[in-house]
């Protein structure tokens, strides 16, 4: 790269981030502009930005994205079930797309021809973070510190204190954290041995379902047309909603996933996470979808909620395809509206209660009491019709055709 030339790096305050602008001045003769995102995560963020330039960052932002994380990231991603395999809520992978587009705003803005990110060539957010900037500015170049400089944890620390940065201090964890509004995610450690019981230390979100209360909590959320409005009555942005149920079921020890997990460079890792609000929001928006769409329409959203999670977990946010997913996923909220109970108890969050004025659950077709309008007598004639190439193929599959009894193909 050019002498000088300014690079945006996306900078969380920790010490891959943290020994980058040294190195990406030393060794690239760069001029380096740190970008820190809020996204949720807990910190002092002025502080992070006194680091930063404290680190030799000729400029140093911060901005406040949490609404946008909730209302363009997070809001879609609810109305498609999003669940990677069928387990985690993408907490991480929503944020980093975010992220690499406010990256390559301030490399606009700054005139960068650069952008770089504290990554490893090991894990998936180097896939997402170049993939958004390749996505979005395909002349920007990406530069990885980390995935060149084959530091050790040790060395970055010796690094760091030749450097004159300051180290995070309190008590040293083995553990690596990302913390969002979607969720927090735990690794490493005696994580890496996925026959082990992850320890209670790992959990910061939620408390041990062992100690949570022996009474059941209740909550009751209202959507409109696929989202969350209200938690218990009080209307609230969607991100202090997220906050406010974090909170509760986090107490009642609801959220917790312990998963074994495909990542895109082709490894398995073991991965822990909390994501109490994620959990109950998916479970209720699921319940009030099974309660207002059609069995074929469930069925096909099914495996389109399938590939968009793939889609999020890959780093494809700004595709075509996430875009042609996200107006299929849309058309199928316009009737999404009601109220859902959950009932946390101990780890669990279970709907106990669901209601919406374009219910298709009708009392009178489904009950056996008085009042029933469900027409019997049709039952036969129906059965007998969607039953008749079952009972087609079953009555001649043991029997000759004429034709293959005339050539001979069939022998007794």
């Amino acid at each position: 790269m050019p002498h000088r030339s300014k690079v945006v790096l996306a900078y969380s305050g920790g010490l891959d981030t943290s020994v980058s602008i040294p190195w990406l001045r030393e060794k690239k003769g760069a001029d380096v502009v740190a970008l820190t995102v809020n996204v949720g995560q807990p910190g002092d963020l002025d502080a992070v930005r006194a680091k930063a330039e404290a680190a030799g960052a000729s400029k140093a932002f911060v901005v406040d994205a949490r609404q946008e994380f909730a209302e363009e990231f997070i809001a879609p991603a609810l109305r498609a079930n999003a669940l990677y395999e069928g387990v985690y809520p993408l907490s991480t992978a929503l944020a980093r797309p975010l992220i690499g587009r406010h990256l390559v705003e301030v490399a606009r803005r700054e005139g960068a021809s650069y952008v770089a990110h504290g990554c490893t060539g090991k894990g998936n957010d180097q896939v997402r973070f170049d993939l958004s900037t390749t996505s979005l500015a395909p002349d920007l170049e990406v530069i990885a510190p980390a995935r060149e400089w084959r530091m050790t944890r040790e060395e970055e620390v010796a690094y760091a204190e030749s450097h004159a940065i300051p180290l995070a201090t309190g008590p040293k964890t083995p553990y690596s954290t990302d913390e969002n509004l979607w969720g927090r995610s735990v690794e490493c450690g005696i994580l890496e041995d996925p026959a082990v019981e992850p320890p209670e230390e790992v959990y910061g979100w939620t408390r041990s379902p062992l100690d949570a209360s022996e009474q059941p909590a209740y909550v009751n959320l209202s959507f409109e047309r696929g989202l969350p409005v209200s938690l218990d009555g009080h209307r609230a942005p969607l991100h202090e909603l997220i906050v406010q149920l974090n909170r509760v079921a986090g107490a009642a020890g609801v959220g917790r996933i312990d998963h074994l997990e495909s990542r895109v460079v082709g490894i398995k890792s073991r991965e822990v996470y909390e994501c109490p609000a994620a959990t109950v929001l998916i479970s209720a928006h699921q319940s009030l979808e099974a309660l207002t769409l059609p069995r074929d329409l469930l069925d096909f959203k099914r495996t389109v909620e399938l590939r968009y999670a793939q889609l999020v977990y890959d780093g494809f946010w700004f595709s075509p395809l996430r875009n042609a997913l996200d107006a299929f996923v849309t058309s199928t909220q316009e009737r999404v509206t009601g109220e859902v109970a959950v009932k946390l108890y101990k780890g669990s969050a279970r709907v106990v209660g669901r209601r919406s004025p374009y219910s298709i659950y009708q009392h009178s077709l489904a009950t056996y009491s008085s009042g029933d309008r469900f027409r019997p007598e049709m039952s036969e004639g129906f059965i007998y019709v969607w039953g008749l190439p079952a009972r087609t193929w079953a009555a001649i599959g043991t029997q000759p055709t004429a034709a293959s009894a005339r050539a001979g193909k069939y022998r007794p």
